[in-house]
């Protein structure tokens, strides 16, 4: 029988990556990794942790001007963009180490170093090397910028985490999840804000109606320009100046460019080996992550499903089972729940509108636009969303979306409840908790037949 240094060696050490490992060796596997840059990947360092943390930064902007109306003041209370990067890298530090830890307890063999594919079972770590009966890349993806004039002045999502001073003024670029988060963040730590996307509404690939009433809320703190592109950027005197399509130029201090990921696949030796890649740079694999070179296997930012940490981890443990476990199964991508994490939030499980109507299912559709109880004495002006989509012929609901503070909480009972195929009667036999901003999910009776375009 040949023989391999490792059974499974996995490069990139961030969620999934990690999970592969854990699960790998606690099935009896030989495990190593290599990462070349740090532990827990996106998420953890320049990702949606950072990026909660300086959201939960955000929200106390408006906490502390809510609590007005209920009779507090806090006179002489300032923010400190220090103290918040600060506190941020003492927390990804420390799990940094937690992720360290993990692959220590679980005996993993860790290389610090990057990993180059030099064959089907052989790669080249740190000029040593190794060979592997199983090779899985969870590479993650890297912040992608447009090419165009003074595009070197743009930062990403990477480097706006150690900014050295909050910007007096920031224009973001993009219409998707991090565009969203992190023009809602600026905006409501102090800086004057602006929002530009190609798009005629933000949020590309959810629902409508959603996409509607987040771009009017967004648009209340937030300069927004729609169907707008940045043309150049010229820098006087470290003012940025943007350029766009419409003839129009904004000034600004920081120019956030949030347009996209791509797989992180250049130079990592697949040239070596038969592995494939989409036109968009993504690794291609079969339902088993499997590529088209039988020994080698990809997950997470890497291949094109969807780039969200819960699903890594779930791909990543897939595969440990799949290879050591004998358990052959397969990734289900319905239903998965998702939260935008902008003021107020978005979260969603299910099909859109549209979506279900492409798949000629026959709709009731119900929604609700509320003003929460808080706002009678806070004086905000903002509301809430609440929609179902309900399957005419069973009842079941299929889609639900909602818009409102701290959405996400929300949404993911309701994700467990349409995995057990909820159905509208249950919704609507289900005694609410009064008052809250919930129990409009188990009022709601109005039905409508779908209209979407």
């Amino acid at each position: 029988m040949e023989q391999y240094d490792y059974d499974l060696f996995v490069i990139g050490a961030g969620s999934g990556g990690v999970r592969a490992c854990r699960i790998a060796a606690s099935l009896g596997a030989r495990v190593g990794v290599a990462e070349e840059r740090y532990f827990g990947g996106t998420c953890v360092n320049v990702g949606c942790v950072p990026k909660k943390l300086f959201s939960y930064a955000a929200h106390y902007h408006d906490d502390l001007e809510d609590a007005q109306g209920f009779g507090w003041s806090s006179p002489g209370l300032e923010f400190s963009w220090e103290t918040l990067i600060q506190n941020k890298d003492i927390e990804i530090n420390r799990l940094n180490g937690i992720y360290r830890t993990i692959l220590d307890n679980n005996e993993v063999t860790v290389y610090e170093a990057r990993a180059r594919i030099e064959g089907p079972h052989e790669l080249c770590v740190d000029d040593r090397r190794i060979t592997a009966k199983y090779i899985l890349l969870a590479v993650g993806g890297w912040p992608w910028i447009p090419d165009y004039p003074g595009s070197e002045f743009a930062i990403s999502s990477n480097e706006v985490f150690s900014l050295d001073s909050l910007p007096e003024s920031i224009t973001v670029v993009g219409g998707g999840y991090i565009a969203l988060e992190f023009a809602s963040i600026f905006t409501r730590l102090g800086s004057e804000t602006s929002l530009v996307y190609r798009g005629d509404k933000l949020l590309r690939g959810f629902d409508e109606e959603i996409r509607d009433f987040i771009s009017t809320e967004i648009g209340r703190h937030v300069d927004l320009k729609l169907e707008e592109d940045i043309v150049s950027i010229v820098n006087n005197n470290n003012k940025l100046h943007v350029l766009l399509k419409s003839g129009t130029t904004i000034s600004c201090d920081t120019v956030l460019s949030a347009t996209g990921r791509r797989p992180m696949t250049a130079n990592l030796g697949l040239e070596n080996v038969a592995v494939q890649l989409s036109e968009h740079g993504a690794i291609v694999v079969n339902d088993q992550f499997q590529t088209a070179e039988p020994s080698i296997y990809a997950i997470g930012d890497a291949i094109d499903r969807l780039a969200l940490t819960p699903v890594a981890l779930a791909e990543g443990q897939i595969v440990a089972r799949t290879l050591f476990g004998g358990e052959g199964a397969t990734m289900d991508y319905n239903n998965i729940p998702t939260s935008v994490f902008c003021h107020p939030n978005l979260a969603t499980v299910g099909l859109t509108e549209q979506q279900a109507l492409d798949k000629g299912i026959e709709l009731d559709v119900y929604l609700a636009t509320v003003k929460q109880l808080k706002h009678s004495l806070s004086g905000r002006d903002e509301l809430s969303m609440i929609k179902l989509i309900v399957e005419k012929s069973s009842d079941r609901v299929i889609g639900l979306h909602l818009i409102c503070p701290d959405a996400g909480e929300l949404v993911q009972g309701f994700a467990v409840a349409m995995n057990c195929g909820a159905r509208k009667v249950d919704f609507d036999r289900t005694i609410g908790i009064h008052p809250t901003l919930a129990e409009e999910f188990v009022t709601m009776r109005t039905r409508r037949k779908s209209h979407a375009a």
